[in-house]
């Protein structure tokens, strides 16, 4: 087994060999280029993307954006990141289309041995996120949790455990609080309503 199937396989592991250091270096260079690139040369900067995770990315990021590797994230078309993100991919993240990420989200997929003659170890556990979530501002994700598809997390959760899909969930740590139903349909926020006359309105200034 390789250092690097042991880092996918969840076993204790260090990362200064088998190239990791440099694939690090060639991920800050390409962070570096994107949190520095223009907001007007925007095919530059999914260029910028496309070489920091190894593929073709369909997603808006707004910079500064912040990973370790970049090629072990997995990110979904229509996917929205909002700056000062931070998503330390040591381990797999995979995320799915049309997920809305606040500023400053937190995801982390990897850990140290609570025993401290150990913590020069680490360790990995992926993270998923299904589609069409809401992630709000502040939250952290830690290593092993799943979020199913629409689900909300309130701005500032610590996410420590799964969270099932079609749920408003909060708090530290995040636990559900009540699932999306019928009224989250007919409402927006508190008692501001969803109208057809609103949704017109908007969608002629829009085209404007």
């Amino acid at each position: 087994m390789t250092m690097k199937e042991r880092i996918f396989s969840g076993k204790l592991f260090t990362d200064d060999c088998e190239g990791m250091p440099a694939e690090r270096t060639d991920c800050k260079k390409n962070m570096i280029a994107f949190n520095a690139s223009s907001p007007e040369d925007i095919p530059g900067r999914f260029a910028i993307l496309g070489r920091l995770f190894g593929k073709e990315v369909k997603a808006w990021i707004e910079p500064p954006f912040y990973c370790c590797y970049g090629t072990h994230i997995d990110i979904g078309d229509g996917t929205y990141i909002n700056f000062n993100c931070n998503f330390v991919d040591d381990g797999k993240i995979t995320i799915g289309q049309k997920v809305m990420f606040g500023p400053a989200v937190t995801i982390a997929t990897v850990g140290h041995p609570i025993n401290p003659d150990m913590r020069g170890y680490m360790y990995t556990d992926p993270v998923k996120i299904g589609n069409n979530c809401w992630i709000g501002a502040g939250v952290v994700i830690c290593p092993g949790v799943t979020i199913g598809d629409n689900t909300v997390i309130g701005a500032g959760s610590v996410v420590v455990h799964d969270i099932p899909a079609d749920s408003v969930a909060a708090g530290n740590p995040c636990r559900v609080i009540r699932p999306i139903n019928e009224k989250d349909r007919k409402y927006y926020y508190k008692d501001r309503e969803i109208t057809a006359e609103d949704l017109e309105e908007e969608r002629k200034l829009r085209e404007n």
